[in-house]
């Protein structure tokens, strides 16, 4: 039945090869929304960290017109970019991390870079485990399902969060906001933890992905040396650029510099398909990045101090 409903898509016959989908239609569509989905629980869950340590930030809601553009956008992106962008990601936050260290305001900041390429290690990831698999359209289905439901508990908790956590927390009757005012600290640890997992399987699945592409050893060696050195350069170039801006500001440039050399790189040794998606990734990175300008420009979070008493002692012995 899906075979034939697929059958009417646009193909090969209608389309030139370079604009058709690397895998079936509704598949990439169900594979866009678990990265969309992702993405919705990631920023969901940075907002609820940074009302705990400022107790004071925008909703950042969009909409669900976002939601769906993400998810287009993922949806579009082919396997073979979507793991160039996972890669170029995680040499650019190794990096960031050993010349950085690791503070509150570059985590946070890292954090809200990742939105996009989130979506893209969620991507490769679900094309690189369900391949071949004779159901794979019911698989995705599951994981639509499942990433659904809790990319929902996080948009309520951050509503629950974000109306009622100072009043609760307060009178102490509200057993979320309790555990949020005495384990809150460990909210942004544990998405680091949960990124970490994520794009460790993510980048396995994404040299297994790109190393398909090519015939031999030969040609791999061709396509990984250029890429290797021009962004290892490209990145260190950009992390001393980003400590002469501010937030917001140095991320879009690097974003736009990054994808700038991705497209040369895939005009040299990729496919036109490759540079169609590279544009795409452009626009999904701007709809992750420009609604949360405030995140990266939130100053870091200053301890609070404790108030010191001092006692002053008598200079003399009481009179009576």
């Amino acid at each position: 039945m899906l075979s034939f409903i697929t059958s009417f898509l646009p193909t090969s016959y209608l389309l030139p090869g370079w604009l058709t989908l690397d895998v079936n239609p509704l598949e990439s569509l169900l594979q866009g929304l678990v990265g969309a989905c992702g993405i919705s629980v990631l920023c969901s869950l940075m907002r609820v960290h940074l009302f705990l340590e400022e107790e004071s930030t925008k909703t950042g809601f969009t909409g669900m017109i976002q939601f769906f553009f993400v998810t287009v956008m993922l949806s579009v992106v082919g396997s073979r970019v979507a793991s160039l962008v996972v890669l170029e990601f995680c040499l650019r936050a190794v990096s960031g991390y050993v010349t950085a260290g690791p503070p509150r305001k570059f985590l946070l900041q890292l954090l809200v870079q990742s939105q996009f390429p989130l979506g893209c290690a969620l991507n490769c990831s679900l094309s690189f485990l369900h391949e071949e698999a004779p159901q794979r359209w019911l698989c995705l289905l599951l994981a639509v399902a499942l990433s659904w439901f809790l990319a929902r508990q996080a948009t309520r908790l951050l509503h629950h969060v974000m109306t009622l956590y100072k009043l609760h927390s307060s009178q102490r009757y509200c057993g979320i906001c309790i555990s949020l005012l005495t384990s809150g600290r460990c909210l942004l640890p544990m998405l680091c933890r949960t990124l970490i997992i994520t794009f460790s399987v993510a980048v396995f699945a994404a040299v297994s992905i790109i190393n398909q592409h090519f015939l031999s050893a030969t040609e791999a060696l061709r396509f990984w040396t250029p890429l290797t050195i021009c962004y290892t350069l490209l990145v260190v170039y950009m992390q001393e650029d980003q400590h002469r801006l501010p937030g917001s500001q140095a991320v879009l440039n690097t974003v736009v510099v990054r994808l700038g050399g991705l497209m040369v790189l895939m005009l040299t040794v990729g496919r036109w398909a490759d540079v169609l998606h590279i544009l795409m990734c452009f626009l999904g990175e701007a709809s992750c990045l420009i609604p949360d300008k405030d995140l990266l420009d939130a100053p870091p979070p200053q301890k609070k101090k404790k108030k010191q008493t001092k006692q002053t002692e008598p200079s003399g012995p009481a009179h009576t």
